[in-house]
């Protein structure tokens, strides 16, 4: 919890300015009728999941999902793939993508293949590329087959002060191994706390925030079904 709470508060002191600066391009694209798209490979792709379908989240959210990427079929084959070129522009393919679109790409070490491949497409696209990457920890590992890093392709990068290899927290006194893996928790914050300000600030501009009410809710029904009704047609996973 200590080193959760001092990451967060890292995050909070030096990060306002790209926080603000995300918000900004994704009411702006929300405003132009966009999207906000979320990748991730490994454990990042948790966090393109984090913004889809759930109770207080935004409507126009959505995850690029690929099986290979993820982790349920085989994690061992999924850290092959990440790191395989050729293959990121493809991912996009499934997706409506225009250049009105917002894309968020979580990659911890911002270095794998895929995540930069996506980023470099979607720059192509004309998408605006917000990158959440631990910065210290791509300072220490070189570049990919491309010869980029996924910071040097994004218009926003947002550093989520993690450590080199993630885990926060040396064990033992010989402190040969970490654990407690932090970015998973700090990319949700980075995440949540993002779209919230756009809720906020698409309110204050006199629009009606497309947000999502738990299930469980009085009402929640036919709010919801309106707005998988608006957003289904760029949204395959609805």
């Amino acid at each position: 919890m200590a080193a959760i709470q001092a990451t967060l508060q890292q995050i909070a002191e030096s990060q306002a300015a790209a926080l603000d600066a995300a918000a900004t391009a994704i009411v702006d694209a929300f405003r132009a009728d966009g999207m906000l798209y979320l990748f991730g490979t490994g454990h990042s792709h948790l966090l393109a999941e984090e913004g889809h379908y759930r109770a207080g989240g935004l409507a126009p959210v959505c995850p690029i999902l690929s099986s290979a990427t993820m982790l349920h079929e085989s994690a061992v084959t999924s850290t092959r793939f990440e790191r395989t070129s050729g293959i990121g522009a493809a991912l996009l393919e499934r997706y409506p993508i225009s250049n009105r679109d917002v894309i968020m790409i979580f990659s911890n070490s911002g270095v794998n293949a895929v995540p930069v491949e996506v980023a470099l497409a979607a720059r192509e696209r004309g998408m605006t590329v917000i990158a959440v990457v631990a910065a210290a920890y791509a300072a220490r590992v070189p570049a990919g087959p491309s010869g980029h890093k996924l910071a040097d392709l994004a218009h926003i990068v947002i550093d989520n002060h993690g450590v080199p290899g993630d885990a926060l927290v040396p064990i033992g006194t010989a402190r040969r191994f970490r654990t407690g893996p932090g970015s998973t928790i700090t990319g949700a914050f980075i995440l949540n706390a993002i779209l919230t300000e756009v809720a906020w600030r698409l309110d204050a501009m006199g629009m009606e925030p497309p947000v999502y009410i738990s299930a469980n809710m009085p009402g929640a029904a036919e709010h919801n079904a309106g707005l998988v009704a608006r957003f289904r047609s760029r949204n395959p996973h609805l």
